[in-house]
């Protein structure tokens, strides 16, 4: 399992925020697509992620998040891999880390995210084929 490539697992279909968008639209994708991880894209490039932990150890208040860009408080020295990766790269990445996500990259363009939950359910549907935990 940890030998098979991310594209395996990854996810492909992703939501990306802008550095000029602002924390309040930030919020609201967060909240109705239930998303804890947003890669911030600027012409077709990787630039950052953000975070809900970010928005909590920002520490203001709702009302002002319509006045602060995601540049202000995205992550830009950011791990990433490879699509040919191996699954057992990202659970290192984690482990090591403790982070929760990874952009995956090619050439500088994002073309997935890999999740600790991505590979948690990857390892539980090996186990147990005939649940359904979607």
């Amino acid at each position: 399992m940890m030998n098979e490539p991310l594209s395996t697992i990854m996810i492909k279909n992703i939501t990306t925020i802008s550095p000029d968008d602002k924390l309040d639209v930030v919020r609201e994708i967060f909240r109705s697509k239930r998303l804890h991880h947003l890669p911030v894209v600027e012409n077709d490039k990787l630039v950052g992620l953000l975070t809900t932990v970010d928005l909590l150890w920002l520490n203001r208040p709702l009302e002002t998040y319509n006045e602060i860009k995601v540049s202000d408080v995205m992550t830009t020295k950011l791990a990433t891999l490879e699509s040919t990766d191996k699954i057992g790269s990202a659970a290192e990445l984690f482990l090591l880390n403790r982070f929760h996500a990874v952009p995956v990259v090619e050439n500088g363009k994002l073309i997935g995210l890999v999740t600790s939950f991505d590979i948690l359910k990857y390892g539980f549907k090996k186990a147990y084929p005939t649940q359904d935990i979607d």
